[in-house]
């Protein structure tokens, strides 16, 4: 590895996501881990709900002591957090008053938002209530279901919402924009345009603890075109926010689509449409910086394909951005690229899409769920291409590591 920040240590390790096997046919199955590496793991391990329900603990042991450590239940499996940098045993011991650790993670609704903090500080914001405009502004660019602010561990802001240039840009924000709905043409993404929206409908759930914090919302996808006013596609989006240490947290995105009608619903070709980034202000063509997995910069990236994108820059305190990955389970991966030019606006504004309908239509068939997923590695100061490689690495193929009892 080249330029390596000193936080590296020169040996490859996941990231995230083992997948540990745990039974509980003796009290403490264990598995050896070597934790060294360049951040904090966050390890997924399968385990029975009789341990669940009898209680447990988790236990570091190395040569000198025994450290009880956080974790979190999602779901059948358990997620814990490796801070050393040495070997470890990692225990499983029953315990009738488990105690998982306390909690720097938190989520609060207020102002028609529900926020992330970690740590008293704000991670991100998700508009559940719809977004007024400015004064004077076409009414028609109202609306809910996006983040913003998204920001660094050190709470500088990384979205932008509602620009002169574009009122319909909302941080962080998924529509699409070229669809075939019932025979009919409907643009999402051009709210202007009046013939489509999506809007927030409802919390599905929210989860809390020393871990991650995650939420779970639908998304209702409405064509307004004629006054129909009817909702053709549902998405449920879950998005889980899980620190590594101060500088550097994941922001997980599972999005599922679901026809709300007994008739398909078709994204046809088109230059942009869904997961996009209208990124700060603050960024321009001399102080930002964007890099794919392929080589491809600010000048040429876009319409090319990538399995990630770094995309960071200077900011009123220091530098931060983003690893932006996609999923190879994802449509069309490695998806294309849908990056501003560097001329945009005469100073460089900056957009950043994965737009997977950029070179072919995609078709939703009623009774099926169709699934992207996207992460991204949010950080304060500078990211290298071998630590976004890296972690692509980690979130595309998590590895199986056997517990030995």
């Amino acid at each position: 590895m080249d330029n390596l920040p000193n936080f590296i240590i020169m040996k490859r390790i996941p990231l995230t996501l083992f997948l540990l096997t745990i039974g509980i046919s003796c009290a403490e199955p264990q598995v050896n881990i070597i934790s060294e590496g360049p951040l904090p793991q966050i390890i997924s391990s399968p385990i029975s709900n009789d341990l669940k329900e009898k209680g447990f603990e988790i236990i570091e042991v190395d040569e000198e002591n025994e450290t009880p450590l956080p974790y979190q239940l999602d779901g059948n499996h358990v997620l814990w957090k490796l801070n050393s940098n040495k070997n470890s045993t990692i225990r499983i011991r029953l315990k009738k008053n488990k105690n998982n650790g306390s909690s720097k993670m938190r989520i609060k609704k207020m102002d028609g938002h529900l926020s992330i903090l970690y740590g008293g500080k704000k991670i991100l914001d998700y508009q559940y209530e719809v977004m007024d405009v400015p004064k004077g502004v076409n009414p028609s660019f109202r609306r809910s279901g996006f983040i913003h602010p998204l920001n660094t561990p050190s709470e500088q802001r990384l979205t932008r919402i509602q620009p002169k240039d574009h009122y319909h840009h909302y941080g962080l924000w998924n529509p699409w924009t070229h669809t075939l709905v019932e025979g009919d043409t409907i643009d999402f993404w051009n709210l202007a345009k009046k013939e489509g929206t999506v809007r927030f409908a409802k919390f599905i759930e929210e989860k809390s603890g020393p871990i991650f914090s995650e939420y779970s919302a639908l998304q209702e996808h409405v064509v307004l075109k004629d006054d129909v006013n009817k909702v053709v596609l549902n998405e449920i989006q879950k998005v889980r926010v899980t620190p590594l240490d101060d500088s550097h947290y994941l922001l997980d995105f599972v999005i599922d689509y679901e026809c709300a009608t007994d008739q398909p619903f078709k994204i046809i070709t088109y230059r942009y449409g869904g997961f996009g980034w209208r990124t700060t202000e603050f960024w321009n063509n001399k102080n930002s910086r964007i890099l794919s997995s392929e080589g491809m910069t600010r000048k040429n990236a876009d319409g090319t394909t990538a399995r990630w994108c770094i995309v960071d820059g200077e900011l009123p305190e220091g530098k931060g951005g983003v690893v932006m990955m996609s999923h190879p389970n994802n449509f069309n991966h490695p998806e294309p690229l849908r990056i501003w030019p560097e001329d945009q606006y005469g100073r460089g504004d900056l957009f950043a899409n994965f737009a997977p309908t950029k070179t072919k239509d995609w078709q939703f068939e009623p009774g099926n769920i169709y699934t992207l997923r996207y992460r991204m590695l949010v950080y304060n100061g500078e990211m290298t291409p071998n630590i976004a490689d890296w972690a692509w690495q980690e979130f595309a193929n998590p590895r199986n590591q056997k517990i030995e009892n």
